[in-house]
């Protein structure tokens, strides 16, 4: 009876960590770019009395063995790359990729990091960089003189520069894709960095080998849906209570036992 306290309380604690899941989930339905979060879990070990396929008399083999199972335990949280909403903000450097990819971030200590989110804004110099003051990589100056800019969705960056008519290339931006983005590693701050399970990072122009395009004036929105978020919290609780209604019975009947021991 005992077992059935812990294996209860392992799936009581799988149950929480889907709902930490959810409620980071929620918590950025308005971040951009943000990829939501699910939990993998995976059986423990079983506790094996009888084995399947012994002889259970003379020329007679048992179909089926006797193993009781020891719970639940969590073995990753995985990132869905699913594309979020599009919204139309008009703003020229705000940008959105349409498919795979990511932005190349440079940081203050050299290292490079992968966002999906295209809020770029142009420095006191004229750098892109991002709302979070981070450089873009591969560096992009726009002039001081420049009085419009426009971007392709091949990541042309083109600038109408002082009293010209023609405008003028200043930067182009390139995109990253990786063979498992769900091997990066979250960093805070809409940054992700990559591990060996992700692989290496693959630099291509936007719309092409893969990539996606750059859709300018538009942000991605996160990928989360509410109501799917709800209705896994409300799976999640109601799981919990079930496992804690398990203890209770196990609870109930070992008390029992112990009485008609008496």
């Amino acid at each position: 009876m005992l077992r059935a306290f812990s294996t209860a309380a392992t799936g009581m604690t799988a149950q929480q960590m889907i709902v930490d899941t959810i409620a980071n989930n929620l918590a950025n339905m308005n971040t951009v770019g943000f990829k939501k979060s699910q939990v993998d879990f995976q059986d423990l070990m079983y506790v094996k009395l009888l084995e399947a396929g012994r002889q259970s008399d003379q020329g007679t083999m048992a179909p089926n063995g006797f193993e009781i199972g020891c719970g639940v335990r969590p073995a990753s949280t995985m990132k869905i790359f699913t594309q979020g909403e599009m919204e139309n903000t008009g703003r020229s450097l705000d940008l959105a990729i349409e498919g795979s990819g990511f932005f190349q971030v440079s940081m203050p200590g050299g290292q490079t990091r992968y966002s999906r989110d295209g809020s770029l804004r142009a420095d006191a110099d004229g750098n892109l960089v991002t709302s979070s003051g981070y450089l873009i990589d591969p560096a992009i100056s726009v002039p001081r003189d420049a009085r419009s800019i426009s971007v392709g969705t091949d990541g042309t960056i083109s600038a109408f520069v002082g009293d010209s008519s023609t405008p003028t290339v200043v930067g182009q931006i390139m995109l990253v894709r990786f063979q498992n983005p769900s091997g990066l590693t979250s960093e805070g701050g809409n940054l992700l960095s990559e591990t060996p399970a992700s692989g290496s990072p693959i630099t291509g122009i936007p719309g092409q080998s893969g990539m996606g395009s750059i859709q300018t004036g538009f942000l991605e929105r996160s990928n989360v849906q509410m109501v799917t978020e709800l209705v896994s919290l409300i799976t999640a609780q109601r799981a919990y209570e079930i496992n804690s209604r398990a203890i209770k019975a196990g609870d109930d009947m070992l008390t029992t036992a112990t009485r008609l021991v008496q």
